[in-house]
This record gives C-alpha cells, structure tokens and sequence, in this order.
C-alpha cells in the first residue's frame, strides 16, 4: 500500500513538473519572439537617423541585424524583404554601425574588418552605410578620407565660431570689455527660431530675420540697461566682467524655464550630399555659404564704411577718436547691435544643423574666447582667422582623441597662445597691458 501511494505521488509530481514546463515553454515563447525583435521600429519623426540596403552581389539579404552604438546609445534594426534598414540615432555625434555577421545567410561572406563602419552624424542629420558583403577586402576608411571629412567639418565648425566669435571681437575693441553673457545669444537665437520656425510654422527666412531682429534688441537692451551705465559710473573691467559672469548664469536658467531642458529639433530639410569622401547636406552648405557672405559683410562694413572706419578708430583709440568728433557712445551702441544680429545669425545655422538647447551657448563659450585670443584681442579679421584654426583643430583633432575631449583641444591651442603669442595672429602688442 505504501509503495502504490509513493508511486503515485511520484506520478503526479512528474505531471505536474511537466505542465509547468510546458507552460513556461508557452510564456516564454513570446520573450524568445521579443528579444529577437527587440529593435524599436523606426521614428519618421527622428531627426538622425542611419540607413541601407544588405545585397549578397544583387539578392538582398532578409533578417540581418545592424547594431549602432555610440554617446552613450545602443540601437538596432533588422534588414527587410528588400535588404534595408534604418535606425533612429539620438543626438549629432559620431556612432559607429556594425553588421552581426552571425545573421547574416549560408554564402553571404564579409571580412570581419569591414563589419563596423564609423558614422559622423556632425554635418548631416541622415548617413547611409554600405557593407562590402561578398567582398572580402577591407573599406575602412583611409586617415586621409577621414581626414578631408574632419577638414570640411572643421571649415564649417569655424565659420559659425567666426559670426560668433567677432562679436566678442567687436564689443572688446570697443569698450575693453569681455562678455561672458555672449554665450547665451547664440542660445537665444537657436531657441527664438525654434519657437517660430519649427513651433509658430513661420517660413525658415522670416523666422531667422525675427531672431535676428529680436537678438539685435536685446543687444541694444542690454548695452543700454547694464553695461552703459556701468562704463558711465567707470567701473573697473574685472568687476564688469564679473557682473557679465552673473548676468550670462541669470539669463541661461531664464532660458531653461522659458524654454525647458530638452534638446529643440529645429526640423530643417535637407538632402545629402557627397562631395568625394564627405558626405554632408544642403543645410551645411547653406550654412557655410551664408557665414562665409556675413563675414564679407562684416569686413565691407569695417573698412569701407565710415561707421565701419570710426569703429576702429574707437577700438585703436578711444580717446583720440573722441577728440576727432566721433561719437563714442554711438559708435559702441552700433556695434552692440551688430555683435548680437552676428550672433543671433550663428545661434540659427548652429541649430538647424546641430540642435540646440538651453545650455548651447554656454557649451561653446571656452571655443569662442580661444578664437578671440587667438586671433588677436579686438581684431574682428583675426578673429575670423583664429576661429577657422579653433574650428579645424576640434574638428580634427576627434582622430586621436575621444570625442568627449575635442573641445578639449581649443584649451591647449588657447595655453600655447598665451605662452608664445599672447598678443594673436593680428594683435599688436601695445593693445596688452
């Protein structure tokens, strides 16, 4: 009797341990499903995104994963009928974009080296990347490839510092003042575009010229409620810059509350476009062609105009100027104006191509200060050209070092500066001291 009862508990413990497997077999199938089609579809709202198409010769190649990692991010996607995949990426940055050769069908072959490919979401908001699948050969790009790539990137980087960066320029010539408040102009005019182009729907160019309008106000605005009244009352440089200091951290978490701490999409359209190894887009080279013609327009201004020429009168000698005739305070209101329309220009072409925050100014700041110095305290040309150089050198320099330090990199070009040529490229050394 003892033995048929043990029997039959051990009968029942083996059924029961059976329906349990099964039915963890049943609830766990639709994991197993999941997790191999755990890649979240694609956003057509995304702002970056990563694409193409897996051929083996002319068959596309169904089912093959496609992982993109890089800033902090991991995402994938799973080539279609068609061979095409694309995945969402977040932010601007450089990511890399590696084929799992183990999804990849009987016969299809790639040399392990091609399987990731580097990806530079800097100057185009959509990249396509192509997987030598069948040939067994290396396409990484060579250090010259990546080398013209980072250059392009460098130019266009350094013409945005240079709107920017002459403003700086143009205020310290003229009143021996820097502004640590410039930052958050450039902040403001990505955000005020935001607002109006991407929220309002207002057309891209009447939007810009309201932000440039509105930036060249709050110019005047802050010339005439700050800084005149602190030069009026001769208040040292060091005390004005650290009430600059004050002012720029005030008005950065104004913006954050006005605005939120999420990242603005400005939503520019544009199309890709290869110019031999780069590849870049339409709203880059826009971007460049308009900062290339402002700059023009700023030297035409300087040197052709008489308010141009009385401007560096004022910023050569102050003194001596005023005692020609010219109107110093005029001349510096003039340029408070035309420093924060330059730089309410370079915050709208930063945002349209990079995205913008309420923290953007402030990001680029140290690269601002480094094109200044570099190029000469007060010299607007110098500025230009030390912007170019700081542009390049950050662009570049993501070759040998992590992206994370590039800006990193304006830091040593500014110490280097200070040791060796502590006037600029086109400084004078009696305008030191």
């Amino acid at each position: 009797m003892y033995r048929l009862n043990a029997l039959r508990a051990r009968i029942a413990k083996t059924a029961i341990s059976t329906l349990l497997m099964v039915f963890m077999g049943l609830s766990l199938a639709p994991m197993v499903a999941n997790a191999a089609d755990s890649c979240k579809p694609h956003d057509p709202a995304a702002a970056f995104m990563v694409e193409g198409t897996l051929l083996n010769a002319d068959t596309p190649i169904k089912g093959a994963k496609v992982n993109l990692t890089g800033n902090g991010f991991a995402g994938c996607a799973v080539s279609d009928d068609n061979g095409y995949f694309i995945i969402d990426a977040p932010k601007a940055g450089h990511y890399t974009a590696t084929l799992d050769i183990t999804t990849l069908p009987a016969g299809a072959k790639l040399d392990q080296s091609a399987a990731s490919q580097p990806i530079d979401l800097t100057t185009t908001n959509d990249q396509s990347v192509l997987f030598p699948i069948g040939v067994l050969q290396s396409t990484a790009q060579s250090i010259w490839q990546q080398l013209a790539i980072r250059l392009f990137a460098g130019v266009d980087f350094g013409l945005l510092l240079a709107l920017a960066a002459i403003g700086i320029s143009l205020i310290f010539g003229t009143t021996g003042f820097s502004n640590f408040a410039h930052g958050e102009m450039v902040t403001l005019g990505a955000l005020l575009t935001w607002l109006l182009y991407s929220i309002i729907g207002l057309p891209i160019v009447v939007a810009g010229a309201i932000t440039i309008a509105l930036t060249a106000g709050f110019g005047w605005l802050q010339d005439a409620a700050i800084w005149r009244p602190l030069r009026t009352r001769r208040l040292g440089l060091n005390q004005t810059m650290i009430v600059s200091i004050g002012f720029s951290i005030v008005l950065r978490y104004v913006l954050l509350m006005i605005f939120g701490g999420d990242t603005k999409d400005l939503g520019g359209t544009s199309n890709s476009v290869t110019l031999g190894p780069v590849v870049t887009n339409t709203s880059a080279l826009a971007s460049m062609a308009i900062s290339a013609v402002a700059l023009i327009g700023v030297a035409f201004f300087l040197t052709r105009t008489r308010v141009g020429k009385a401007t560096r009168a004022v910023s050569d000698n102050a003194s001596l100027a005023a005692s020609t005739g010219i109107d110093v305070e005029r001349i510096i209101r003039i340029v408070w104006l035309l420093a924060a329309a330059l730089t309410g220009l370079a915050g709208i072409l930063y945002g349209l191509q990079f995205q913008a925050n309420w923290s953007t100014g402030f990001s680029i700041l140290l690269l601002l200060f480094a094109s200044t110095t570099l190029g000469g305290l007060g010299t607007s040309f110098g500025t230009a050209i030390g912007a170019l150089i700081i542009g390049v050198v950050v662009q570049t320099s993501v070759i040998i070092i992590p992206t994370d330090l590039s800006y990193a990199s304006a830091l040593v070009v500014l110490i280097l500066t200070l040791l060796f040529r502590p006037q600029g490229i086109l400084g004078k050394k009696q305008r030191l001291g």
